[in-house]
């Protein structure tokens, strides 16, 4: 029988949008038709967010992106200023991103497996990418030894994946140099997971409250909400970028709606660009269209679009056009986590 050592051998590489200009390649798609010319013109959007000083731009991730090699993507969104907010599904930030920050890895494999005999070793399989089950147990009980050292009371997402950050600092930093959580502890950039207990933290707190049952911490989703929308309701004019949909999509979208039945003056998402490969005619959200919220009031259709493409091949795509092209250059980091108190007042 084989081993785990002979399935977790070569690691999962992530993309440095920095050594490649696409800029050539994406204006040359622009020429093209179908996916490739939608593609050229969600590049072209986001740069325009990018170049719009009174645009804030909220980043919202759904799907196995980091443990497929994104990870430095978003690294360097937060590090050069690319974006002031992220809403993600609980498996990115913390299965995969706080994963990799205690100094483990994903491995590259193959979806031709027997996955019984994975189960048997202790190995998780996402498509053609293995996982030490072993290792995300301890990543799992280090949620729990975060959560323990709190305050027994409701925190918000946003509280909780910051004294993440604030956990990896007091350990010397991350094991990797591009580890998202503690960019954004360092940069004051927000991290929402609305649906925070579904990923290996939810495993962490089921055991913290098992064992402090009359006194734990809570994870408190109509805060994240309210937390959320104050950054909408404080900046006024906002663009998303969407990789995937899910929670984070709608999350992200409802803000608008929030702002006004609170009577703030927030108008709909000024910029939308949605790389996803779901499809709308099942009516779920993560294939519906911007056009469709705009419906809803949520997003304006002049600067919108959809790109109906895998993430892994489109986001370095649209990303690295928008980095290569500079007007982030002009962009001063908005410090939302600044806008909350107390957790983040020291930071």
């Amino acid at each position: 029988m084989a081993t785990k050592k002979d399935y977790l051998k070569e690691t999962i590489k992530h993309i440095d949008i920095k050594e490649h200009n696409v800029i050539p390649l994406v204006d040359a798609m622009g020429g093209m038709a179908f996916s490739a010319r939608t593609l050229n013109r969600a590049a072209n959007i986001y740069n325009t967010m990018l170049g719009d000083e009174k645009c804030s731009i909220i980043l919202t991730l759904a799907g196995s992106l980091f443990s497929a090699g994104l990870k430095k993507v978003v690294y360097d969104l937060v590090m050069n200023n690319m974006v002031d907010a992220i809403v993600s599904t609980g498996a990115i930030i913390v299965d995969q991103d706080f994963f990799e920050a205690l100094g483990y890895k994903h491995y590259k494999g193959t979806q031709f497996v027997n996955d019984n005999e994975m189960r048997e070793l202790m190995i998780d399989r996402i498509y053609d990418t293995f996982i030490d089950e072993e290792e995300l147990r301890i990543c799992d009980d280090t949620t729990a030894k975060i959560a323990d050292s709190l305050e027994p009371r409701p925190y918000s997402s946003r509280e909780f994946i910051y004294e993440m950050g604030k956990y990896l600092e007091a350990q010397g930093g991350p094991k990797v140099e591009d580890s998202v959580i503690w960019a954004c502890y360092k940069k004051n950039v927000p991290i929402f997971v609305p649906a925070f207990s579904d990923c290996s933290a939810g495993f962490g707190l089921l055991v913290h409250q098992t064992q402090n049952p009359t006194h734990h911490v809570s994870i408190d989703s109509a805060k994240d909400f309210l937390e959320l929308t104050k950054i909408k309701i404080a900046c006024k004019e906002t663009g998303i970028f969407m990789i995937g949909g899910g929670v984070p999509k709608n999350f992200t979208q409802d803000i608008v709606v929030a702002a006004d039945i609170l009577q703030e003056d927030a108008s709909m998402h000024k910029y939308a660009v949605q790389i996803t490969v779901a499809d709308e005619r099942d009516g779920a959200l993560s294939g519906s269209t911007l056009k469709e919220a705009s419906s809803w009031g949520k997003v304006e259709t002049t600067f919108e679009q959809m790109v109906y493409a895998e993430a892994t091949i489109a986001m370095p795509l649209v990303v690295g056009y928008a980095y290569h092209k500079g007007a982030w250059k002009k962009r001063k980091a908005k410090e939302f986590q600044k806008l909350y108190a107390p957790a983040s007042a020291d930071a």
